[in-house]
Parts: structure tokens; C-alpha cells; sequence
């Protein structure tokens, strides 16, 4: 039996109903039908487009939450003194990235580790969750 979530709880503390395990990509969301970790189907149907966050829960139509879980993705961690500057390549590459104060995540991609290197990165590959910044550009997987 397929259920429907029309919203979500920004980072409910409960013990949910159940999960689902997410990529960044698959957080973006507004309409789409999604399987929990135990095999229920569920339409999420919001408004608009929202960004789930990791905790998040969805709110399903019997009043039980689904926790989202922020998946581990393969990324790359950018670092070096000069961070802003890599930053401003980065963005100037329309790439999603999750910006922190002493590193930026971005998906793997030789070419532009080798692009990042070149600028004076230091550039290492990483597994964990992705949470990109949204901005006036959508990420279509460049």
C-alpha cells in the first residue's frame, strides 16, 4: 500500500515510523515516489521544491514520520590557504558544494581536482553525507 507525506518536520526529535536513505540529489524534492528502508512506498507530494536535511522527517498522511537520512556520497574535500579563491572556481563552475569554514565537498571529478590542484588545492577524496548549498543554479550533475 503506497502512503503520501504532502510535508516534512525540519529536524523532529522522535523515534520515526521509519527511514530513508537519501543522496543530496534525492533530498532536492517536490514530487516523487520513494521507498522507505522496510519497503513501504511513499509519494511525497510538497507544494514546492524543498531541500531535505538530514533528520528531517516526513510527515506521512497517518500522521507517522519517516526520518530522512543524509546519504554517504563519494566526495572530494577541498582545502588550502587560498579557499575563497577555489571557492569562486568552484562556483564559477555552477558545481554543488558544501562550504565550510575550512574545507568545501564537492563530488568527485579528476578534471577538476587536477583544475584544483593547479589553483594550489589540496584535494582528497572522502565518503560522507552531502549537503550542497542551494543557490540561483541547479545542479545538473556537471
Amino acid at each position: 500500500m503506497m502512503m503520501r507525506a504532502a510535508s516534512f518536520q525540519r529536524g523532529a526529535s522522535i523515534v520515526p515510523f521509519d527511514i530513508v536513505v537519501l543522496d543530496a540529489k534525492s533530498r532536492h524534492i517536490r514530487r516523487k515516489l520513494i521507498t522507505l528502508q522496510h519497503g513501504d512506498e511513499v509519494l511525497v507530494d510538497f507544494e514546492k521544491p524543498v531541500m531535505l536535511q538530514h533528520g528531517d522527517c516526513l510527515v506521512l498522511e497517518d500522521g507517522r514520520l519517516a526520518k530522512v537520512i543524509a546519504a554517504e556520497e563519494d566526495l572530494m574535500e577541498v582545502t588550502g590557504p587560498n579557499l575563497l579563491q577555489l571557492a569562486w572556481h568552484i562556483g564559477n563552475r555552477h558545481l554543488a558544494a558544501q562550504i565550510e569554514l575550512t574545507r568545501i565537498l564537492i563530488r568527485r571529478d579528476h578534471v577538476i581536482a587536477h583544475m584544483l590542484e593547479h589553483q594550489g588545492a589540496k584535494v582528497r577524496n572522502v565518503t560522507e553525507p552531502f549537503t550542497p548549498e542551494h543557490g540561483a543554479y541547479h545542479d545538473h550533475g556537471h
